[in-house]
């Protein structure tokens, strides 16, 4: 549970707040967790717009790996390996933005399949590890629209359990008598 999720409320019906997707952000903790010596750090940022008109900057972080039979303790990349690594990150995050509305994309958000693309692109420049979306700034967002919230929320129901009849007196019976201290 290392994602903080920041929703906006959009709309009140009831008891119910119909939030939407506002943000997303790395806890400080998981951050600095993966932050370590004898590796390379590269980030990337990307302005992008999704098909429902949302505008979006996503940050993504990554960190170079060891190869398997590496005998040397660090595992530092180049300069031109890194703006190789950036450019394809950079490409990767506006293909799987542009080709989704906000809804969907939030979806990827979650499991890190944006992550996994870039680490799977990226293994011929230099293998990668901890490939992470870490950050996701709304820019601006379209104008309000309830039926698109609906669309949203379309999958929700309320839970109301069902009602259990009790018979009139809950006696407890004798037989059965608590012995405190056993």
């Amino acid at each position: 549970a290392y994602r903080k999720i920041r929703l906006r409320a959009e709309d009140v019906q009831g008891k119910n707040v119909l939030t939407n997707f506002w943000g997303m952000d790395f806890t400080t903790d998981k951050l600095r967790s993966l932050v370590r010596k004898w590796q390379t750090l590269i980030e990337a940022h990307v302005d992008v717009k999704t098909t429902d008109n949302y505008a979006l900057r996503m940050f993504c972080i990554a960190f170079t790996k060891r190869r398997p039979n590496q005998v040397k303790r660090t595992c530092y990349a180049q300069s031109s390996q890194i703006r190789q690594i950036r450019r394809k990150m950079r490409e990767i995050m506006v293909n799987q933005a542009t080709s989704c509305d906000l809804k969907d994309l939030v979806q990827k958000f979650i499991p890190e399949v944006i992550g996994k693309e870039i680490e799977k692109a990226t293994s011929s420049i230099f293998p990668l590890q901890n490939v992470f979306i870490r950050k996701v700034k709304i820019l601006k967002a379209p104008k309000f629209d309830l039926g698109k919230l609906m669309e949203v929320h379309g999958d929700y129901k309320e839970d109301v359990g069902v009602k259990v009849d009790r018979p009139a007196e809950d006696v407890p019976l004798e037989g059965e008598q608590e012995i405190v201290g056993a």
